[in-house]
């Protein structure tokens, strides 16, 4: 892992199933000319600002007709999505492209995303999972059916009217907006990003950590007040002030990134439990979130903050974050699976606080209006939509960890941005780093070696209107109102929906064809790396 952590590894290599999977394509294909890669590149692009975007901005797949339209649930056609891989992820698509090519469809492109962006950006400065250009009753409504009737889907119960670091919307748009400024030093890009960066500082906690939501609503559910490291809430705010600090030199950022890197510290539990859980009290203490996120310690959690605490040993320089990171390997080890799952998976996700015994979480019902999650420490009927099991690497941990100990604090910090006396330039491409995301249509595509194969099957997979054919891997059951009280008969604990009233998404074999988000940024990230590879 290194210094500034990556989050876009889905979208590589094409991402949702391609045309190709759906009609078969020539094994072999002359690698395309660069006239012919810029070609389809426009066009495609064409189709999605002039076809797809409302008002600038996304959401993640579409039927072909548009008749219906997903981000993490089903939309409006008001709707756009903040959250990865929606209207910010296209945003750093377009300036790849422009990076890769230096036309400016691109940056007009990139333009609008912003335009949509800044419309949605909370008074806070953060953004909510979604904007809808419909407004204030249109938004209202949605949660009041769609969002209320996701069984699965907590967050979305309920409209709190603030922002959210959940699930890197707030971030990845703050990295945008960034870049976009970076670009050309507009000044019409500085007070949204300037507001961005002061939610980012006004949100920390004096002890380091965020909230998952800010400001706080009064009827919100408690654990959005938490400190926060599910979906590296932590991780991420750190990511963005140590790139504004790198790139504009904003000394205000270096107490906030400090502070940032104490809270790691702080809440790592005493023996003999080392460990963190998704969230803490402001107390520092484990605390419970949604209903199938239990009271317990989070094994992948704990091998994620370990890993960022040797991240800032090469920030830094300072002992202090290798201290205990021995012992929270040490707990790893000793709460792992007798034996590895057939996925490879070796930690159970949860952990009981004071036993070390696994916690496993379940649900009865059939839709949100009879349903219910509970947690106990049988591995039988476990839930479909959230992992029981995780793979975590302690023997590769440890090699890092004896690395980095072997290494004097002036070397391991030697490229540290924190150090540096002068500004970093970002890297010219974010679109085809790592990413982790919600989309269940980005599903990961087999890398390739023969990048000129590759770009040559995605030009003659680009269809006459100018997108490339995905099959959908989910969908969702249609509004229709309150699920009944009483539960529709079926076995509902290991799927992703419940009955016909449930609005959350889940996956099908043999999903329609589509329009994807996620496949045009990965079709365009192979291609722009093809543009790279024969410059």
């Amino acid at each position: 892992m290194s210094a500034l952590p990556t989050r876009r590894a889905a979208l590589l290599s094409g991402a949702a199933a391609s045309f190709a999977g759906l009609a078969g394509s020539a094994l072999a294909q002359t690698a395309p000319g660069r006239d012919q890669v810029l070609a389809a590149m426009r066009r495609a692009t064409r189709f999605m600002t002039d076809k797809v975007a409302f008002n600038g901005g996304y959401v993640w797949s579409y039927l072909p007709d548009f008749s219906r339209r997903w981000g993490e649930l089903e939309a409006k056609p008001t709707m756009v999505w903040v959250q990865p891989p929606g209207t910010a992820t296209m945003g750093h698509l377009y300036l790849d492209a422009y990076h890769a090519t230096g036309e400016a469809q691109y940056y007009d492109a990139a333009e609008q995303v912003a335009g949509a962006l800044i419309f949605g950006q909370h008074a806070s400065g953060g953004w909510n999972y979604l904007i809808d250009f419909g407004g204030e009753g249109s938004i209202r409504d949605w949660y009041e059916t769609y969002g209320q009737n996701a069984w699965r889907m907590e967050e979305f119960h309920h409209y709190l009217g603030n922002a959210t670091f959940d699930d890197a919307g707030t971030s990845e748009a703050m990295q945008f907006l960034l870049r976009l400024y970076l670009e050309k030093r507009d000044p019409k890009y500085r007070p949204a990003l300037d507001r961005a960066i002061a939610f980012v500082l006004e949100s920390q906690y004096p002890m380091g950590g965020w909230p998952q939501r800010h400001p706080h609503a009064e009827h919100g559910p408690d654990y959005a007040r938490y400190v926060t490291f599910n979906d590296d809430v932590a991780g991420e705010n750190l990511k963005f002030l140590i790139m504004v600090y790198q790139t504009l030199g904003d000394a205000r950022v270096l107490d906030p990134i400090r502070r940032a890197m104490d809270s790691f510290v702080v809440t790592q539990q005493g023996q003999p439990q080392p460990g963190w859980g998704l969230q803490h009290t402001l107390d520092l203490k484990p605390a419970a979130a949604r209903s199938y996120e239990p009271l317990a310690l989070a094994t992948h959690t704990t091998a994620n903050n370990l890993e960022q605490l040797m991240n800032f040993y090469e920030l830094t320089g300072e002992t202090r974050f290798l201290a205990r990171v021995g012992e929270g390997l040490d707990w790893l080890d000793k709460v792992k699976l007798d034996r590895p799952r057939p996925d490879g998976r070796t930690h159970p996700t949860f952990i009981e606080i004071g036993t070390n015994r696994p916690l496993y979480v379940h649900r009865t019902g059939s839709n949100v209006v009879n349903g219910r999650y509970f947690a106990d420490h049988s591995d039988q009927k476990l839930l479909g939509h959230y992992g029981a099991y995780r793979k975590i690497d302690v023997a590769r941990m440890r090699r890092r960890l004896e690395k980095l100990k072997a290494t004097p604090p002036s070397e391991a910090a030697r490229n540290s941005p924190l150090l540096a006396r002068t500004a970093i330039t970002l890297p010219r491409y974010f679109a085809n780093q790592d990413i982790s995301t919600s989309d269940l249509n980005a599903v990961k595509a087999p890398p390739s070696d023969d990048k000129g194969q590759a770009a040559a099957r995605l030009i003659a997979e680009l269809n006459a209107e100018g997108w490339w054919p995905s099959r959908l891997a989910a969908l969702s059951n249609p509004y229709r109102g309150p699920g009944p009280k009483t539960p529709t008969p079926g076995d509902y604990a290991s799927t992703h929906v419940g009955d016909a009233w449930d609005t959350s998404p889940y996956p099908v074999k043999e999903g329609p064809v589509g329009i994807s988000i996620a496949h045009y940024i990965g079709a365009m990230s192979t291609l722009i790396a093809y543009l790279d590879q024969t410059r």
